[in-house]
């Protein structure tokens, strides 16, 4: 799987937010915000090719959480990624 292009992670007041770049990338119908672990495994993956196994390693290196917790993280944030159209 892989970031989309056209997508970039800024902070802004204080919140983690995906912006697009590009027409054909644009949604006003929605706002992408990321919590403090979603946004530093965008920040780990973001340019590369990535699975879920690098996922959870970024969150069990990051934070204080066993590794099936972050494989559930991993897996529900990688499928909600595929599904807004961030991922691939």
């Amino acid at each position: 799987m892989k970031i989309k292009e056209g997508f970039e992670l800024r902070t802004i007041c204080g919140e983690n937010i995906v912006i697009s770049h590009g027409v054909e990338n644009i949604n006003f119908s929605q706002i992408i915000t990321l919590n403090e672990s979603a946004a530093s495994v965008w920040t780990a993956v973001v340019g590369k090719e990535f699975g879920i196994d690098d996922m959870i390693k970024v969150l069990t290196d990051e934070y204080e959480v066993d590794e099936e917790t972050a494989r559930k993280d991993a897996e529900a944030l990688a499928e909600e990624w595929k599904k807004i159209g961030l991922a691939g």
